[in-house]
């Protein structure tokens, strides 16, 4: 079966773009008239793999995608239909076009004789190691449709994280934005009209009086300057995190800074736990597993202690020991990972692990947002107070003069 893309007016007389899989255009044309659209151009199109270096700006594809595709297919597998008609099916349902042609590729891989695995790891921008190496491991022990459910409930929790995160968020950073918008347009346009009937004042102003004119003037003359040195901070940060000493040292703070570290440690310990708990129930040995998930845990220095704990485990230590020698985990985690290794059950413990730590991570954003909004609002109110104090004291002194 063929891959075509094609260009084409909706009922409403709207151009689209999109691709369909049909075994000759003929059949590609008879797909579309039943869509009811109306076909401009059409042309077959042989889908290929997202090299790693590709630097070509795609459609992103999100959690959310990842994680209804799993789930759709574990549900067709489940009701006992082949992997081909199951990745046919998905793939119809598909919004996201990226995903769509890769996995129209991976099912043309699949029917040409190759493991599912080893086509989904031709696309590693979209399907991580995570992915692949639990999709290799369901082929192996013949309960795909058991992984696949395992990586649909793996990608739900992340991204039910994730949301409650952003969602908790979003108000405070709402403010913030808000206010410098405000503050931007007092400081360049307000106040240096207001401060001006004071240049004629003759008696001395106040320090908070001068310190305003002088705010106003710089914003007024130079806000493209200030605008400057921000972009610039910003794209200078991003460059050093991206070394790989810039990064470390940025992850070492992330985890000292009061408040915002235990928060962060919280987030790195849910991923390592539940990814590693993942991978364990679905059958990737323990040494595959900690080399995807140190790759996954979003700290450098937790993944520096994850890597090193691997080659413990290689030389054969348990993982206890190197992880109680790293100092970045907390001792409740490795005492559930040494009695899970004691008792073979150690995927259960890790899951559980994950469960407590998700929660704690819940409730401590939910006491940040809490304690950040009254300071965001404090903070604007000490800058308007300034502003306003600004403004009033040479009026009282110019009133006073003129009894």
């Amino acid at each position: 079966m063929a891959v075509f893309e094609y260009q084409a007016l909706d009922e409403s007389g709207r151009k689209k773009k999109g691709i369909i899989d049909a075994d000759s255009p003929s059949e590609a044309r008879a797909k579309l008239r039943q869509e009811g659209v109306h076909l401009i151009s059409l042309k077959e199109s042989t889908p290929s793999p997202i090299p790693s270096g590709e630097t070509k700006i795609l459609k992103k594809v999100r959690v959310r995608d990842i994680a209804l595709l799993t789930r759709q297919l574990a549900t067709l597998l489940v009701a006992g239909l082949p992997l081909t008609e199951a990745l046919s099916g998905v793939s119809e349902q598909l919004e996201n076009q990226t995903l769509k042609k890769a996995l129209v590729d991976v099912r043309e891989r699949v029917k040409s004789g190759s493991t599912f695995s080893s086509a989904l790891s031709q696309h590693p921008k979209i399907f991580s190691g995570l992915y692949v190496n639990m999709v290799g491991a369901g082929e192996s022990a013949g309960a795909l449709e058991l992984v696949l459910e395992r990586l649909a409930d793996y990608h739900e929790k992340r991204l039910h994280l994730e949301n409650r995160i952003r969602a908790a968020l979003a108000y405070p950073l709402f403010i913030v934005a808000i206010g410098i918008l405000v503050l931007s347009f007092l400081f360049t346009f307000v106040i240096p009209r207001v401060t001006s009937l004071f240049t004629t004042f003759q008696a001395s102003l106040p320090w908070p009086t001068i310190l305003l004119i002088a705010l106003g003037n710089f914003f007024k003359g130079y806000w493209w300057l200030f605008l400057l040195m921000v972009i610039a901070l910003i794209f200078g940060v991003k460059g050093y995190i991206k070394a790989e000493r810039g990064r470390m040292v940025y992850d070492r703070l992330r985890l000292r800074v009061p408040l915002l570290g235990p928060l962060s440690q919280r987030i790195a310990l849910v991923r390592f736990s539940r990814t590693l708990a993942t991978l364990l129930a679905g059958g990737v040995p323990l040494l595959s597993s900690l080399e995807i998930v140190k790759n996954i845990v979003g700290n450098r220095v937790i993944a520096e202690a994850i890597g090193e704990a691997g080659e413990s485990v290689r030389r054969g230590e348990s993982l206890a020991a190197p992880l109680t020698r790293s100092k970045v985990f907390p001792s409740i985690v490795i005492r559930m990972i040494a009695a899970g290794e004691k008792s073979g059950n150690l995927e259960d413990l890790l899951y559980k692990a994950a469960d407590t730590y998700d929660s704690e991570v819940e409730a401590t954003v939910s006491t940040l947002t809490a304690l950040l909004e009254p300071i965001l609002i404090l903070l604007m109110g000490l800058v308007v107070g300034f502003i306003v104090l600004a403004i009033l004291l040479p009026i009282f002194q110019m009133s006073q003069a003129i009894r």
